[in-house]
């Protein structure tokens, strides 16, 4: 059988692509107060994110437990020996650190697990998983379908675009003072990921600016082997970006898809990325 793939629910991968590409996806979660919701299977993005704007209580997130992700792989070991696991960034999330423990406790001794920490977070780990997806689809070990995997993570890239970071600074994920500058200024801030770490890249003065940045950087690629548009509460934002990198890549293989009640916490309404990957330079 081959290699099973292994992801959480903050890569936030089109349903259609999970299916068809047999992925397995762990869902993480999202606390309102004493309500605990399994992201992507309890709440639906839409009604996530009409609670987080209309509801007092500040939502918080935790991983899943060991034996959790130990069960999971031992229902994965059913029909495989091998299995490789793609999960959020460690500097973003104990997921990794959760699969790591995890694998320790499963009971299918015969089946290998493999973990990487993708150092990524939304589509951006998507990219990574789908490409090791459709390598353990053509047959590959689990060694090749891992270096596959790692070969692949060097080579994406991520912008985000936000209306506030007053979530990001609500979720420790960047340094107050910065949050504070950008909502005072009335800017629409970009992030990119550095080691893991959102790190803030500019300042654009009006949203259009700022959906026009993540235009100017996906169009900046001599080569792109994939791509992911993402977005929090702007579906129309999201499409009409993607219908402006036509020239870029063809459109109707890019990604496109909701950022959950996990990874939607830590953005707030009104966020929009994009995940790049690079073509590999012959």
């Amino acid at each position: 059988m081959p290699v099973r793939i292994i992801t959480d629910s903050t890569a936030d991968i089109p349903e259609d692509v999970v299916k068809e590409l047999g992925i397995s996806v762990m869902p993480l979660y999202v606390h309102f107060g004493n309500e605990v919701f399994r992201d992507g299977i309890d709440l639906t993005p839409e009604r996530f994110y009409d609670k987080l704007t209309s509801n007092k209580c500040v939502p918080t997130t935790s991983t899943v437990s060991p034996s959790e992700f130990a069960q999971l792989c031992d229902q994965l070991a059913e029909g495989s020996n091998d299995i490789l696991a793609v999960v959020l960034s460690s500097k973003l999330s104990a997921t990794y650190d959760v699969a790591l423990q995890g694998r320790e406790l499963v009971k299918a001794k015969s089946c290998k697990v493999e973990v990487i920490d993708s150092q990524l977070l939304c589509m951006a780990i998507g990219l990574v998983v789908i490409a090791a997806a459709r390598e353990a689809l053509k047959g590959s070990s689990l060694d090749i379908v891992k270096e596959t995997a790692l070969r692949v993570r060097s080579r994406v890239h991520v912008r985000m675009a936000f209306d506030t970071l007053e979530y990001v600074r609500r979720g420790g994920r960047i340094g107050a003072a910065q949050a504070l500058l950008g909502n005072l200024l009335h800017f629409k801030p970009i992030l990119t990921l550095k080691d893991g770490l959102a790190t803030p890249v500019v300042r654009e003065r009006t949203r259009p600016k700022a959906i026009e940045h993540l235009r100017r950087f996906a169009s900046s690629f001599d080569s792109v082997a994939d791509m992911a548009v993402q977005y929090t509460t702007t579906p129309a934002d999201a499409r009409a970006l993607i219908d402006s990198l036509e020239t870029t890549f063809p459109k109707k293989r890019i990604h496109i898809s909701t950022i959950g009640s996990v990874m939607g916490t830590h953005f707030g309404p009104g966020a929009l990325g994009i995940a790049v990957l690079e073509g590999e330079r012959v």
